[in-house]
């Protein structure tokens, strides 16, 4: 005899069908993207504002990623005399794009903090997928004078050539 229970019968998983586009994606990626560069210059006030008070003159931020990870390598700090200092241990308001919220958000950050979260963001912006495959490498340079933020890209790419032949 087998046995038999009186248990309901489980439902059936209801899937349910947003009504989603590819160009729905799209226009939020690039609106995500006039939003982050809405956001860029007090942020870089906040981090030039910073260094500045601590006489740094120069930042250089060293990255690199390969193999679907990346990562910031080191990050240097030079007064006007090109010696190397430490950054401060002081904390600054960054207004940052939070995944899954609609409005960006101030945060309290170290100073380090902030130059990565600039960094970050400018590679996502220019060089988005520098992490994977051969992946890529440069620095940031910071010119607090200027006011400026250079990035020097380099690219790894694998190049295979096959070559046929029957004659």
């Amino acid at each position: 005899m087998a046995n038999e229970t009186n248990s309901p019968a489980t439902p059936e998983p209801t899937l349910i069908a947003l009504p989603v586009t590819m160009s729905d994606i799209v226009a939020e990626i690039e609106a995500e993207k006039l939003q982050r560069a809405a956001l860029r210059p007090a942020n870089k006030s906040a981090v030039f504002a910073a260094l500045a008070g601590a006489g740094i003159a120069t930042v250089i931020v060293i990255f690199d990623g390969y193999g679907d990870s990346g990562q910031i390598e080191s990050i240097e700090a030079r007064d006007a005399a090109k010696t190397s200092v430490p950054l401060p241990d002081q904390t600054i308001s960054i207004v940052a794009i939070v995944w899954g919220q609609s409005a960006p958000e101030t945060r309290p950050m170290t100073l380090t903090e902030a130059i990565e979260h600039l960094v970050y963001d400018a590679l996502s912006e220019t060089h988005g997928g520098w992490e994977l495959n051969e992946g890529a490498y440069g620095e940031f340079v910071f010119d607090v004078a200027a006011q400026e933020i250079r990035l020097d890209y380099h690219e790894r790419m694998t190049v295979t050539e096959f070559h046929s032949h029957t004659f």
